[in-house]
């Protein structure tokens, strides 16, 4: 007696369940001469006949019904398992690691959370808003969003999902007590909060000799602007809430500084996941109902 093809086990089953081999070729979806076969491989590798044949019907032998009970439940705990992984559901579903930056996270981000959740409340998120590139592989995420002027790990699938931009922003107290720059040039003579990649502003503004405040933290630009500690420059959409609320001004409001864009990426595969395509699909139709800029990029 050889070693059993362990795949024909199933289709065994099927066969012992239904009295037939149409009946299991139909619950298989697959052809009847699959089903014999497969049949007659078994039995040859066992060295027993396992079914009487007849021109209706078949019918385990003895041998085939002690097969049975013992090959039964492991058929049946196969199905359990495979039927159960989140990717088999009919609704995506298992956890869902993603990173993103800190004021994405901090902002539209859980929103967007919280909607996603009552949309598919087989999925469990695992958000880790952080200032730093995680390496989604090495780190066992799913995927990531990214903010960049453009993309340097050609090993990611990415998805441009915006374009982003930043202006200059004061609280209405600065500006009631320093008052409002009307020029590119008048910005130089105000106090300055300034994140560490923009210590020097782009031209044509002209940069003040030394900000008032520099940090590598764009929530904490954004918290002493509003706190009155100065002007500075933070995303525009960072800031719309303040804005709306008249706790910020934007300055110079004709004037924009594009900031790359903003990507989903997650790691190559011949089939996404669809608890990942769920997401990324689900973000592009939040961000296109809540646009990240002002005007179309």
């Amino acid at each position: 007696m050889g070693t059993p093809d362990l795949n024909l086990l199933p289709l065994f089953v099927a066969v012992a369940e239904t009295w037939s081999m149409s009946a299991a070729a139909r619950k298989l979806g697959i052809p009847k001469s699959s089903v014999s076969r497969g049949v007659a491989a078994l039995e040859a590798s066992l060295g027993v006949q396992l079914f009487h044949r007849s021109t209706r019907k078949v019918a385990l032998t003895t041998a085939g019904s002690a097969f049975y009970e013992k090959v039964r439940p492991v058929v049946a705990t196969l199905r359990d398992i495979t039927g159960g992984l989140p990717e088999q559901e009919a609704e995506p579903s298992g956890e869902l690691r993603i990173t993103s930056p800190m004021d994405m996270g901090l902002t539209f981000l859980a929103q967007l959370a919280a909607e996603f959740s009552a949309r598919y409340p087989g999925i469990q998120l695992d958000i880790r808003p952080t200032n730093r590139t995680v390496d989604l592989v090495g780190e066992g995420f799913d995927a990531a969003i990214r903010v960049a002027m453009k993309l340097t790990d050609s090993t990611l699938v990415a998805r441009r999902l915006s374009g982003l931009e930043s202006a200059i922003y004061a609280a209405p107290t600065y500006l009631a007590r320093r008052g409002v720059p009307r020029s590119f040039a008048d910005v130089a003579s105000h106090d300055w909060v300034a994140f560490t990649q923009w210590k020097r502003l782009p031209p044509p503004l002209v940069s003040p000799p030394r900000p008032r405040l520099v940090t590598d933290d764009l929530l904490f630009v954004h918290r002493a602007i509003r706190e009155g500690l100065g002007l500075g420059l933070i995303p525009t959409f960072l800031a719309r809430q303040d804005v709306t609320a008249g706790l910020l001004v934007r300055v110079l409001p004709t004037w924009a500084l594009k900031a790359g864009s903003l990507f989903f990426v997650h790691p190559p595969t011949e089939h996404v996941p669809r608890k990942v395509a769920a997401f990324r699909d689900f973000l592009i139709a939040f961000i296109e109902a809540n646009p990240l800029m002002a005007s179309s990029d």
